[in-house]
């Protein structure tokens, strides 16, 4: 009880990770934290794009109940006055600081991610964030360009520097205020790399020789993929370095070598980000707050990597979805640390050869929108009550049930603890699920598809993800009263995990199921 924490969250990370069985990754930083935690293999975000998703766990409620699928909208207007994760732990006597990007910034965080509600101080944000889409990305011609694929020498950056640098650098200043003023903190971190442009350090390159490179086991845009799933990846069209390539709309391909150069600076750009998860935790470990402080480190959802002819999110996929996640808990997820004992020392890419494992490793589904009331336990604050079906005017709820029961092995526990039940919210007898979905504007890819705007949602995407398989419904949605309508279903996608991993083989007109 009355534990810190230090609440790491990722752009755009998917599960390219040492500790998640990548072989090419070179993340010893974020594999020695996952050495001391428990690590979650089928953790799922609600939204496979950055503002949904972050209102949506940071608030513990679903899309559905925050009513933002785009960037337009600022929920305690809109939908309801919400609770936050930050703000919860600040009216219980934390000292809450947000440091890069948390929530998204812009209209759906009021233009202040969310101060005064959520955090005791402004957050933080890197001054050279402005910059990420200018052309600071040196061609062949020595000429600069807004690139997508953007290695940089960081001497010649505005400032000289990289805004995750700075983030970095701000969160070990606080982290060293805190243990100063003695005060009881909930650190958010959010950093920006992989999200594109890939714009990172070059050195970071000389790790990943393009002829160890693969293509996505899965180019191809699958056969029988419904159009209205397909996202044409607008983003990455608009980038220099691919209009130069005149791509064909909306399925392409991209070229195979261009391909792979995308697949190598998105590894470089997670090795550069290992680094500064590495100075930050070794930061921790310096100010000797390792054991009293939760560490929990996720990603607001994946990326596509060419799987299925598609790059960027916006999508129902695994690729899309499933995100990293894992919590370091003193004393639970390890033995207790001994004062002053390094748990975190920093470990170098370049040099080091991980062979570290997690510390315990669940295969249970999981959600993103049970972050609030995990923290919630694991701080030993009270946990917020399960959401009424409907809870608009519900401030202080959530839809997302502790997994906290998931840790220390006691998965065969909980087995045996199914029948035994009394409390209706507190009996979880059936099978775990994660629940995702993604709007579209068309049956057709078109121009909007990866982001429409809330008028402009016409289909809405519900997607269930279970141990063995993932089961998707496009429905007619009205965006006018947020309804659903599942008596239209516009297209189905259904995909075995056993024998069909990558989700290519889409079997929902297959009678034989």
């Amino acid at each position: 009880d009355g534990m810190n924490v230090l609440f790491i969250v990722v752009d755009d990370l998917r599960t390219v990770l040492g500790c998640y069985g990548d072989k090419l990754v070179k993340s010893p930083n974020i594999d020695q934290l996952a050495s001391q935690s428990i690590m979650f293999s089928n953790a799922y975000a609600q939204q496979a794009v950055c503002a949904p998703s972050r209102v949506s766990f940071l608030t513990g409620r679903r899309p559905d109940t925050t009513r933002l699928y785009d960037f337009y909208s600022y929920w305690r207007v809109h939908a309801g006055n919400y609770s936050t994760m930050p703000q919860y732990f600040k009216e219980n006597g934390y000292v809450t600081l947000s440091v890069g990007k948390v929530f998204h910034p812009g209209v759906s965080s009021n233009y202040s991610d969310d101060y005064p509600y959520s955090w005791s101080i402004p957050p933080f944000h890197p001054s050279t964030e402005k910059y990420e889409n200018d052309k600071t990305c040196r061609g062949k011609d020595g000429k600069l360009y807004a690139n997508l694929v953007c290695p940089v020498d960081v001497t010649e950056m505005p400032s000289g520097t990289l805004p995750d640098i700075q983030s970095t650098e701000e969160a070990i200043r606080l982290l060293n205020v805190m243990k100063t003023n003695k005060q009881k903190f909930f650190l958010a971190v959010g950093y920006h790399k992989p999200h594109i442009p890939l714009r990172y350090p070059q050195e970071f390159l000389k790790l990943y020789p393009l002829e160890n490179i693969m293509l996505a086991p899965d180019p191809w845009v699958p056969e029988k993929l419904p159009s209205v799933a397909y996202n044409p990846w607008m983003d990455i069209r608009q980038r220099d370095d691919v209009e130069a390539l005149n791509v064909s709309f909306p399925y392409g391909p991209l070229p195979d070598d261009f391909q792979r150069q995308i697949r190598q600076s998105y590894y470089a750009a997670v090795s550069y980000l290992d680094v500064q998860v590495g100075l930050l935790l070794n930061a921790l470990d310096d100010v000797g707050l390792s054991n009293s402080t939760i560490v929990v480190f996720t990603a607001d959802h994946g990326w596509s990597l060419g799987e299925h002819g598609e790059w960027a999110k916006y999508s129902n996929f695994d690729v899309a979805t499933r995100v990293p996640l894992m919590f370091y808990v003193p004393g639970m997820t390890t033995s207790s640390v001994s004062h002053g004992e390094r748990v975190f020392p920093y470990l170098d890419p370049f040099s080091h050869i991980s062979g570290l494992v997690p510390q315990g490793q669940s295969k249970k589904v999981v959600e993103l929108v049970s972050l609030f009331s995990t923290l919630a336990e694991l701080a030993g604050l009270q946990v917020p009550p399960v959401c009424p079906e409907s809870s608009f005017h519900v401030a202080l709820c959530t839809e997302g049930a502790s997994i906290v029961r998931y840790f220390n092995g006691s998965e065969e526990k909980a087995e045996e603890e199914k029948d035994q039940c009394d409390d209706t919210y507190r009996c979880f007898n059936e099978e775990p699920v994660a629940v995702s979905q993604y709007p579209r504007p068309a049956d057709t890819p078109q121009w909007n598809s990866d982001k429409p705007k809330l008028k402009d949602i016409r289909i809405m995407g519900y997607s269930m993800r279970t141990i063995d398989y993932r089961y998707t419904v496009w429905v007619r949605f009205n965006p006018n009263n947020f309804s659903a309508d599942f008596g239209d279903v516009h297209a189905g996608e259904l995909y075995m995990v056993e024998t069909d991993p990558n989700q290519d083989y889409n079997i929902y007109n297959n009678t034989s199921h």
